[in-house]
């Protein structure tokens, strides 16, 4: 191999380890965000709250208020036409 050859493999390997090492970096983030939450929902638990319910309230949150007001229109209906 030439130098040329040689340098473009050196830069080429380099930036992989570095895409490689912020990957790493943001999955060790990503693990220590989960258990954050994981924390704030036990404490949640431990006050007497239903995590479950929270979660929905979260879910819910994140939409878009049209979309859920459409969903609900279309559930409210459909309960409605079975008698609920």
């Amino acid at each position: 191999m030439n130098d040329v050859t040689d340098t473009t493999s050196t830069v080429a390997a380099q930036e992989l380890r570095q895409f490689i090492e912020r990957y790493e970096r943001l999955d060790a983030e990503k693990k220590d965000i989960a258990d954050a939450q994981k924390e704030v929902m036990a404490e949640a638990k431990g006050r007497g709250y239903d995590t479950k319910v929270i979660r929905k309230v979260i879910a819910l949150r994140k939409r878009d208020a049209n979309d859920l007001a459409e969903e609900e229109a279309v559930l409210d209906m459909y309960k409605s036409a079975l008698g609920m």
